[in-house]
């Protein structure tokens, strides 16, 4: 019943991620990086991430004129999308360099797991948050956009991280006998659970980081 449970869940991100990605070729984002942060987060949020990209994302559309009566709550979410986006990236990527090279830390995959999530999930992290401040500060140079991307995202990738590895690690040592492995639908949709956990965790971060200033809303 799980395999059949999760075979369902991971199709229905996908058709959101696609839903997502038609409207966003219609009707591409004024900000480049977010025409690839809404699909990503509709393979774990699914249903969730449609409704919020049609109901906020769209608003930042470059052929569209719509008002932007957004709140804090909206927009903060907004720039926890965009982080949690590359964080994702990061983490899927990882996640079969691991388990083809059968990577163990202390003896554990799971150890390995999360070093080599966690250094990709902070690489595209900053990367996606480097294409979010750059286009806006090209006169302060690279180098400067690179130093704010890590300054503004690096807490709230920690965050985001905190609350997949937690729930990764109950999937490993308390929910089942013999965790899933990559090549089964079951880890994926775990994986699923895990990344819409690690939006939560990380959520009150990007919340922090906008009221002082150190992020943008979005």
């Amino acid at each position: 019943m799980l395999t059949l449970i999760s075979w369902v869940a991971l199709g229905i991100g996908f058709l959101c991620s696609i839903i997502i990605i038609v409207d966003v070729l219609k009707h591409p984002q004024m900000m480049k990086i977010m025409n690839f942060v809404w699909p990503i987060n509709g393979l774990f949020f699914g249903p969730f991430a449609v409704w919020t990209y049609f109901k906020w994302g769209r608003l930042k559309a470059k052929n569209l004129d719509i008002e932007d009566n957004r709140g804090r709550p909206a927009k903060v979410f907004t720039s926890t999308s965009h982080c949690s986006s590359g964080c994702t990236l990061g983490d899927v990527v990882g996640v079969p360099i691991v388990s083809l090279t059968a990577m163990t830390i202390a003896g554990s995959t799971l150890f390995a797991h999360y070093a080599i999530e966690f250094i990709l999930a902070y690489v595209f992290g900053i990367i996606f948050q480097f294409y979010a401040i750059y286009p806006m500060n090209k006169d302060q140079g690279a180098m400067e956009s690179i130093k704010a991307a890590i300054k503004a995202d690096s807490l709230a990738l920690i965050a985001f991280e905190v609350g997949m590895f937690g729930w990764m690690a109950i999937v490993h040592y308390v929910l089942f006998i013999t965790p899933p492995k990559p090549i089964e639908p079951t880890y994926w949709f775990m994986m699923q659970i895990a990344l819409v956990l690690g939006f939560l965790t990380s959520y009150p971060a990007n919340w922090w980081l906008v009221r002082r200033g150190i992020k943008e809303e979005m």
